[in-house]
């Protein structure tokens, strides 16, 4: 079978590999589509990100979607045929933080295409992937397109539960790629009663604004756009920074009111941060990594309609072509999500 295998920056490679068989409680899922995410790119284009870096040639690949082609021993409430969105969130339940219910902070965490770990955690672009049961959420009633898509949202709506009670609060979303868009839909579906983004491309700013976003400010032609939502000590709420730039966080921070939260979503390396006005101010700065069971609800929101992914998915490739997504995706000019047709 056919995989996607990094070796290095800008070294993408479409290699065949062996297929394997499900085990007791696995599944045999034949891909359909997989959605090109930040990572994978931060991968393509530099051979990793901040610290971490690839030391060994890995299949890359973490939302995916597809059609269960064989049950192993014990599984049940799955059936051949059918759809369904794999969450590559694989925690092994025994460490101190599974048993606290912190499984996204796993201490032996297997996250689909990962360099955190060596030897690498390979990813799941590959024709067949070999799955447990339970990673399985039923997709009935989704595209596969739609199904990948799971796995970012769930990104998002773990940031929304990170943020606690959002009903008629203020929300700043600096960064407007398909992070920063999803966070812009959880954030709705969670009762944000205005939401205002940033960004550097007219192309991701315009399609914030068709998918619900009341205001964007293009700080690249507009520095000083958020200036106004400075005066009394700030405007904001909710902060999603997305961005992972350290501008980005400087300035969302300085729009923010008193007691306001930070959702630091973006991996962009470390930064240097306005540790007064964080204090003074009384803002609480929350990280957000990764997410567990919010993959099931994300597959559940789209599946009853209230959150729609479909717009956000702007190129599918062919899984021969699979570099060009990774280009694609890289230019922000013309391209949200790209994904890659498997089957």
């Amino acid at each position: 079978m056919k995989s996607i295998v990094i070796h290095a920056a800008k070294d993408l490679r479409v290699e065949e590999c062996e297929a394997g068989q499900p085990g007791p409680g696995e599944v045999a899922i034949r891909l359909a589509a997989g959605g090109v995410c930040g990572s994978d790119l931060h991968y393509y284009n530099h051979g990793g990100f901040g610290a971490i870096r690839l030391k060994e040639p890995m299949i890359l690949g973490h939302e995916v979607a597809g059609h269960i082609t064989a049950l192993g021993e014990g599984v049940d409430g799955l059936s051949v045929g059918q759809l369904v969105a794999v969450s590559p969130s694989r925690p092994c339940g025994n460490c101190k933080y599974c048993q606290e219910g912190r499984r996204n902070q796993c201490l032996n965490m297997r996250f689909y295409g990962s360099a955190m770990p060596f030897p690498h955690i390979q990813g799941a672009f590959r024709e067949i992937l070999v799955a447990d049961a339970r990673q399985c959420a039923p997709a009935d009633g989704l595209t596969a397109g739609e199904a990948a898509m799971a796995e970012p949202l769930a990104v998002t709506l773990h940031a929304t539960r990170r943020c606690g009670d959002m009903l008629g609060k203020r929300v700043l979303i600096t960064g407007c790629g398909p992070i920063g868009l999803l966070a812009a839909l959880s954030a709705r579906r969670a009762g944000a009663a205005e939401i205002v983004a940033t960004d550097l491309s007219d192309f991701t700013l315009g399609m914030a604004r068709q998918n619900g976003v009341d205001r964007t400010i293009n700080s690249g032609d507009d520095p000083e756009g958020l200036t106004p939502y400075t005066a009394d000590k700030g405007y904001f709420d909710v902060l999603y920074e997305c961005s992972g730039a350290a501008p980005a966080l400087n300035a969302g921070i300085a729009a923010m009111r008193p007691g306001g939260i930070i959702a630091q979503l973006g991996l962009g390396g470390d930064m240097t941060l306005p540790m007064m006005a964080i204090t003074a101010k009384e803002l609480d700065l929350r990280g957000s990594f990764r997410f567990h069971e919010e993959f099931f609800s994300a597959v559940e929101l789209m599946q009853k309609g209230l959150i729609d992914v479909k717009p956000l998915i702007t190129h599918v490739v062919p899984l021969d072509d699979a570099e060009d997504a990774f280009k694609v995706a890289s230019d922000r000019t013309c391209a949200m999500k790209a994904q890659i047709a498997f089957s």
